[in-house]
């Protein structure tokens, strides 16, 4: 199927999607700070650019979007160019693998939410990084 939108759309419409300082990004941190969590930084330079990051305690955060990693619940194959965009949606989710991999190798403990996890249900994602806090 081809793509409903012409050229320019569609560059219109992938400039507006925005990789840090998204919308679960910015609720999560004014819950961290709300529950009186400090210390972190966000968008540390760090392999796969983990979207918050205790650097005392080696923990990395990322907030995987739905439909670019491909989650097991919420993520629905894309109806035109679907060719194009599974090759970049399952390289991404490689991509993730490889970085979770290295960063755990490096001493880092990794943790992941889904897009739709801090959206739904955001005091158990709290409650999460709560308990690694207390406990590393």
């Amino acid at each position: 199927m081809a793509d409903v939108l012409n050229e320019q759309q569609r560059k219109h419409n992938m400039s507006r999607i925005r990789g840090k300082n998204t919308g679960p990004e910015i609720k999560l941190r004014k819950m961290l700070w709300s529950h009186g969590i400090r210390g972190y930084r966000i968008h540390h330079n760090m392999p796969g650019k983990p979207d918050i990051v205790f650097i005392k305690k080696k923990i990395a955060i990322f907030i995987d979007g739905c439909f670019w990693h491909k989650c097991p619940i919420d993520f629905q194959e894309p109806e035109t160019r679907k060719e194009f965009w599974m090759k970049k949606i399952n390289s991404n989710v490689e991509r993730d693998k490889k970085i979770t991999k290295k960063l755990q190798e490096e001493g880092w403990t990794v943790i992941r939410f889904w897009e739709h996890e801090v959206r739904k249900k955001p005091e158990e994602v709290i409650e999460k990084i709560l308990l690694l806090l207390h406990h590393s």
